[in-house]
């Protein structure tokens, strides 16, 4: 699980005569990871496509634009087919004509309409105006102009125009028409410099005389007539969809297949008369690869295994003996040491879903450790802890069912695999806390007078839970940082125990030789007097209050020893700087650890979120220390039944129908809000957790994908 399935670098050689029942054999496999040749080997050049493929390219470019046409989609499909090739010629160029001429004639429809939507937007200003379109031009000593504007503005400004001599305007709707008589000396232009300078905006008067409002009718009846035919045209093409759906995405993917065996020989070495290709493969699998291409052209190919890749970076990798046995034509160097193989991630199922928050920073490489185990055993239960309620728990595994099952796309069915998980404990944590949305009627239920073992520490009986958590924080961060080291430190071991000792084991040594002596009895003035309370008395018996005072000296010379270590291992790389550089960085063997303090900070902040809520609804009493939620009874009860009793907040549920109208809206709203906020709040410090401080001590990322060549049948059976 923590590494990726072990991969073989595997050669194929062979005559040129066998080429194609090779590909089609490895196609079928659907096995091979294939290495692009890089043209290195003396005598060697890439193979070029096979006959025909770029026929085959041509018509998987047609299908797909009358896919893209139709709007087809993966559940237009119907069941699995045999598309033979006298269907792609014949069956193709039918659906191919009739697209095309219904997509043209569709077009064609649409341009229509815009012009007339375009001729009604520009004709409607003049029939608000209600002046017949004749009126409004042709004229030789009135210049006119229509459009929109202030009226009062374009008044004011004719008034005091020199040039103008009378004027009238009309007004409709938000258009104006200006007709106006100008001066003898004034020329042809005389209204329009007049209004320079005038919001107005100047329309052109359509070249027509009949009335705007029937000309404007006219053109609404021929928009109706147009959306008719463009109707009937988009009903025919769904119709083409209908009967054509399932055959274009079977001859699309039958295309595919075809032109990735076409074009296979271009990631071959080949020559005139053979062939070298190249790839990964799992290892167990090379067996089978070996065996059906041997099955299908027998002695015409050798099959070699030419490594199996190790997973320590920088080692020399395996070389099998039958690649010692390979000759090629550049002196026999066939295995490339430094090309990394495919990564191929080894999880179990319930697994699987975490390797999409691993894959979000990058895939891991061959040579790193896989931490998506790591995430599963640790991401639900950071959030469950943080939210820690069965009423939510249950809404999120609800929400996880869901997506997991419901939903096509792979992302998203990972997601619902989180959920799922992170739902399970958010329930589980709820149960001990003895919650249920908020409420604390869980515990008594399932633990009678004894109460939940737990408890979130935010009322003020037991608030010393909440420095309990506090301290636990503390130490699931030296646990999770010091198992990121560890791996770092067993992947450093590749380059020498030097480097892994000076890299990543100083700072193991470093954090735990801080913390050890921050948990020891010297110097107690400046350390919180809690860390030594919580585990020794109150809330939880286990009989630890501190490391002895003598043991603080031991861990201030381990912390000497791990800090001496990793400043020699900064400037063994860095040079001089490293130092300096060494010096600073070794703040973070503190502030790593109490960044996990965020832990406890959203538990409480949640839970505080969530007895908000449930006091404004349902009001709340502090007696004894506790706080009590009145769920059956008000106020008046609690002060004649319970002596010191003090009423927090009455609830709006007891303070009649208005109230309460009001109180279930906060209450629905708010617990969703809070249902909400924990994927956002407690999800994303999880996540942060795990991608800031733990992966940062080990992982990089990078990897490829594995990709082998192949297709994963859909629509199409077999021929």
């Amino acid at each position: 699980m923590l590494r990726p399935e072990q991969m073989s670098k595997v050669s194929v050689t062979g005559s040129r005569d066998v080429m194609s029942d090779v590909i089609e054999t490895i196609h079928e496999l659907n096995l091979v990871h294939l290495s692009n040749y890089d043209g290195s080997w003396k005598g060697f050049e890439p193979g070029n496509p096979t006959e025909g493929a770029e026929e085959v390219s041509d018509k998987l470019v047609t299908i797909r634009s009358i896919e893209s046409i139709l709007d087809v989609q993966d559940e237009d499909a119907g069941p699995q087919r045999i598309v033979t090739d006298d269907a792609l010629d014949d069956e193709l160029e039918d659906i191919r004509t009739k697209v095309n001429t219904l997509d043209d004639k569709q077009n064609e429809l649409q341009d229509e309409l815009r012009n007339v939507e375009d001729r009604i937007d520009s004709m409607e200003p003049f029939a608000e105006l209600g002046i017949d379109l004749d009126l409004l031009s042709g004229y030789d000593s009135l210049q006119v102009a229509v459009g929109e504007g202030n009226t009062d503005e374009i008044e004011q400004t004719l008034r005091n125009a020199d040039d103008i001599q009378e004027f009238e305007l009309f007004t409709g709707g938000g258009t104006v028409a200006i007709f106006a008589y100008p001066a003898n000396d004034a020329d042809e232009d005389a209204l329009d410099d007049a209004l320079v300078g005038v919001d107005f905006a100047s329309f052109d008067v359509p070249d027509a005389s009949d009335s705007p409002e029937e000309y404007v009718s006219e053109l609404r009846h021929e928009r109706q007539k147009l959306e008719s035919k463009l109707d009937g045209v988009e009903n025919e093409l769904h119709d083409v969809k209908l009967d054509g759906a399932g055959f274009l995405l079977a001859a699309e993917e039958k295309l595919s297949i075809e032109v990735q065996k076409a074009e296979a020989p271009l990631q071959f070495a080949t020559t005139e008369n053979a062939f070298i290709a190249e790839g990964w493969i799992p290892t167990e699998k090379y067996n089978k690869l070996a065996s059906d291409l041997d099955a299908t052209v027998g002695d015409h190919v050798e099959v070699d295994e030419l490594r199996r890749a190790d997973y320590e970076e920088g080692h020399p990798h395996t070389v099998t003996e039958e690649a010692e046995e390979v000759a090629t034509t550049d002196g026999g160097h066939v295995v490339d040491d430094d090309e990394q193989p495919p990564v191929v991630q080894d999880n179990p199922g319930p697994v699987k879903p975490f390797e999409l928050l691993v894959e979000t920073i990058n895939r891991p490489r061959y040579f790193e450790f896989d931490p998506s185990v790591i995430l599963f055993l640790t991401f639900p239960i950071f959030f469950g802890f943080m939210i820690g309620d069965l009423g939510y728990g249950l809404l999120y595994l609800a929400l996880g069912y869901t997506l997991y099952t419901k939903v096509d796309s792979l992302a998203l069915k990972s997601l619902g695999g989180i959920a799922l998980w992170s739902g399970l404990f958010t329930a589980i944590f709820g149960v001990l806390y003895g919650e249920i949305f908020g409420l604390h009627i869980l515990g008594e239920v399932v633990f009678g007078e004894m109460g939940p073992p737990m408890k979130k520490g935010l009322q003020p009986a037991n608030a010393e839970y909440a420095s309990t958590w506090l301290v636990l924080s503390l130490l699931i961060g030296l646990a999770h940082l010091t198992l990121g080291y560890l791996f770092g430190f067993f992947e450093e071991l590749s380059h020498g125990f030097k480097d892994a000792l000076l890299h990543k084991g100083s700072w193991i040594i470093l954090m735990l030789g801080v913390w050890v002596w921050i948990f020891s009895k010297q110097m107690m003035g400046p350390k919180p007097p809690f860390l030594f309370e919580v585990f020794n008395g109150s809330p939880f018996a286990l009989g630890f209050a501190g490391f002895p005072a003598s043991v603080g000296p031991i861990a201030l010379g381990i912390t000497a020893v791990g800090f001496v270590l990793m400043i020699a291992g900064e400037v063994s790389e860095l040079g001089g700087p490293g130092a300096l550089i060494g010096a600073l960085e070794s703040l973070k063997s503190l502030s790593d650890v109490i960044s996990y303090t965020r832990i406890a900070a959203v538990l409480l902040a949640k839970a505080g979120m969530a007895f908000v809520i449930n006091l404004l609804f349902f009001g709340a009493y502090e007696h004894h220390g506790e706080w009590h939620f009145m769920l059956t009874y008000n106020a008046d009860y609690v002060m004649s039944h319970y002596e010191g009793a003090s009423i927090v907040f009455p609830g709006l549920m007891h303070s009649g129908i208005a109230g309460v109208l009001v109180g279930l809206l906060i209450l629905v709203v708010g617990h969703l809000l809070v249902l909400a906020l924990g994927v956002t709040s407690a999800g994303l410090q999880a996540v942060r957790l795990e991608y800031v401080e733990f992966f940062g001590k080990f992982y990089q990322g990078g990897g490829e994908e594995y990709e082998p060549f192949g297709y994963e049948r859909t629509h199409t059976t077999q021929d």
